[in-house]
């Protein structure tokens, strides 16, 4: 499909940097992917985020497009972060699960607190914990990325990292032993 001469100077435009074309962007792209993210997840505060990842992404890698439609290569990039957004959710939910049952499989066959009360506390305790923490925990113990692979992720030293997750690690358990 070709693009319209509008449509190719909008192109170069955002090629070259200008800072009024992403701007310009935002104006004609942002509705649509506004609607597009609450069809597809329902949620009106996760459809922003995932719209302010997309024009965030679409800054890094504009660079990339190398012509034909933009609104599909646009749109190829959305579907893409909602599958990686599926994917992370789906990856939590695992996180949690495995979790609650490592936890109610080290409280012994004496308590009585089913998995879903366990789940639901560590869920209350990862939301307590500051968003860096989590996501850093989560990594960690869900995905199972090495302590040099988070280092590298974030840009620090191993060592800053093993202590980041040590503490986030202490400060779960505390939060877990609150709520009993």
């Amino acid at each position: 499909m070709a693009q319209s001469p509008e449509s190719s100077t909008f192109v170069e435009r955002l090629l070259s940097g200008d800072a009024h074309a992403f701007d310009e962007l935002v104006e004609r792209y942002a509705g649509r992917c506004y609607g597009y993210f609450y069809r597809l997840c329902g949620d009106p505060e996760v459809s922003e985020e995932l719209v302010s990842e997309l024009l965030a992404k679409l800054v890094e890698k504009v660079k990339t497009f190398d012509g034909g439609s933009f609104d599909k290569w646009l749109f190829t990039v959305a579907s893409n972060l909602f599958r990686d957004h599926l994917r992370r959710k789906y990856r939590y939910k695992r996180l949690l699960d495995e979790s609650a049952a490592q936890q109610q499989r080290q409280s012994g066959a004496s308590d009585s607190v089913g998995s879903e009360e366990i789940f639901d506390r560590l869920q209350w305790a990862l939301k307590k914990l500051d968003k860096e923490t989590s996501e850093l925990l989560m990594l960690r113990y869900y995905s199972q990325t090495s302590f040099k692979e988070l280092a590298e992720m974030r840009n620090e030293p191993v060592g800053t990292t093993l202590s980041k997750v040590h503490r986030g690690l202490k400060r779960l358990r505390l939060l877990m032993e609150d709520v009993r």
